[in-house]
């Protein structure tokens, strides 16, 4: 076994939204590579299912990022860990919307979770996390390929890249990154119209959506890469360049 794929044995690997998704793929990922895991979701019947599918080396909590209070006591709970992931929050359909159509109720409570909740989440998360550890947020292609309808969504996912590297200055030598996923084929996504996928997917030099276990390498080499800071690692076949 390579000295990389030894890095996350026995660390403490924490995965805020692991119950589904991307973030269960990075949970269970880490776990495969001897990290004790931790995740938290808002849903305590996923966050039990999700540790249930995990199996042994990983526990759950309910958190909700919107909450600060809550959020400081799941670390106060916690203690020492070494990696933390941000995979919480979705791109709900409600916060799509031309300028001219926008609630910006909707517009104000689209940063809760991705943006907010990302920040709670670091903010009491730094005071515990190994002085060698990692820090990873989850971004949007939006934020580099802009469509129409989308401003809100696009502001969220460019505010995340540009949280990512001022944290990394402020919080260094804690390493913190950030991953912008294209097309994921999570359970989610998987409910979109196969049509509409397609849009999306098919002028890429990789034509298709990503597994989440693909998407979750990224998370796994921004915690092990003891290099590597303040970046943003796009992860979406490719369709940044065409």
């Amino acid at each position: 076994m390579s000295a990389s794929s030894k890095a996350l044995e026995g660390k403490t690997v924490v995965v805020i939204g692991g119950a589904s998704g991307i973030g269960f793929a990075v949970a269970a990922a880490a776990r495969d590579e001897g990290a004790r895991v931790v995740i938290a979701s808002s849903q305590d019947a996923n966050v039990q299912a999700a540790v249930t599918r995990l199996g042994g080396g990983a526990t759950g909590s309910v958190v909700d990022v919107g909450d600060e209070a809550a959020v400081a006591g799941f670390f106060e709970r916690l203690g020492p860990f070494d990696h933390l992931a941000f995979t919480a929050g979705d791109w709900g359909g409600s916060m799509f919307a031309p300028a001219r159509d926008l609630d910006l109720g909707v517009a104000q409570a689209a940063f809760t979770v991705r943006f907010w909740g990302a920040l709670a989440v670091v903010k009491h998360g730094c005071r515990t996390i190994a002085e060698g550890g990692s820090i990873t947020l989850t971004g949007g292609m939006l934020a580099h390929r802009p469509m129409k309808g989308a401003p809100v969504p696009t502001a969220v996912a460019g505010a995340i890249e540009h949280l990512t590297r001022g944290l990394a200055v402020d919080l260094a030598p804690v390493r913190v990154n950030a991953v912008c996923p294209g097309i994921v084929l999570t359970d989610r996504t998987k409910q979109l119209p196969e049509d509409l996928l397609r849009t999306f997917t098919t002028r890429q030099p990789l034509p298709r959506g990503a597994d989440p276990a693909e998407a979750a390498e990224a998370y796994l080499y921004l915690m092990r890469g003891g290099y590597t800071t303040g970046q943003v690692l796009l992860v979406d076949g490719g369709g940044s360049v065409v």
